[in-house]
C-alpha cells in the first residue's frame, strides 16, 4: 500500500465517520512508525542517513563534525519521530572488533544514556567506505567531489542503513 492509498482511505473513513467517531467506537489509535537513522561515526566526521516515514528507502542525510553529533541528534529527534538508531560497528575480516571500537564504544554508551527511549542496533560496517568510494567513481563524480570525505561518510551511513533494512526484510520474509 502506498502513501497515497493511506491518504485516500483516511479521507474515506473521515467522510463516513466524522469527528473521530470511528476511533471512539472501536478504540482505534493512529499508529505512526518512527524513522530509522543510521550513523557512521568517525573521530572527525559522522555520516548520517535516514529512512522515509514508511521505512522503505534509505536516504542520505548529512555529514557533521563528530563533536556536534549529540546536539544534532537531540534537535533532529525533537523534529522527527525516530525509533531506531543503527550504528556502524567496525569489525575485522575474522569478525573480531577492530581497533576503532576504542572510540565507538564510548559513543554508543553515551548514545544509550542520552536517548534511552531509542532502540540502538549495531550493524557491521566492513568495507562501507570502500564501497562508497567505488560508487562515487561508478557514478562519474568528478575527482574534486570524490575527495569530499564527508560525502563518503554520508554514503557509508546510507549503506549501513540499507544493509539493516535488507536484513530485516529477509528476516521477516
Amino acid at each position: 500500500m502506498l502513501s497515497g492509498d493511506i491518504t485516500v482511505i483516511n479521507v474515506w473513513l473521515r467522510w463516513i465517520f466524522p469527528n473521530n467517531l470511528l476511533s471512539r467506537l472501536i478504540g482505534l489509535k493512529v499508529f505512526k512508525l518512527g524513522r530509522i537513522i543510521a550513523i557512521d561515526y568517525g573521530r572527525k566526521r559522522t555520516g548520517l542517513a535516514v529512512t522515509d516515514p514508511l521505512r522503505l528507502i534509505a536516504n542520505n542525510l548529512k555529514a557533521i563534525s563528530s563533536s556536534e553529533i549529540f546536539d544534532f541528534l537531540a534537535g533532529y529527534f525533537s523534529r522527527e519521530k525516530v525509533d531506531i538508531i543503527v550504528v556502524g560497528y567496525p569489525r575485522r575480516l575474522n569478525n573480531q572488533p577492530s581497533e576503532s571500537v576504542l572510540y565507538i564504544e564510548p559513543f554508543i554508551k553515551k548514545l544509550e544514556k542520552m536517548f534511552p527511549d531509542k532502540e540502538i542496533v549495531l550493524m557491521d560496517e566492513r568495507f562501507t567506505s570502500k564501497i562508497a568510494f567505488k560508487s562515487m567513481i561508478e557514478g562519474n563524480l568528478k575527482k574534486k567531489k570524490r575527495r569530499d570525505k564527508g560525502l563518503i561518510d554520508i554514503i557509508s551511513a546510507n549503506l549501513i542503513l540499507q544493509s539493516y533494512l535488507d536484513y530485516n526484510r529477509n528476516l521477516n520474509g
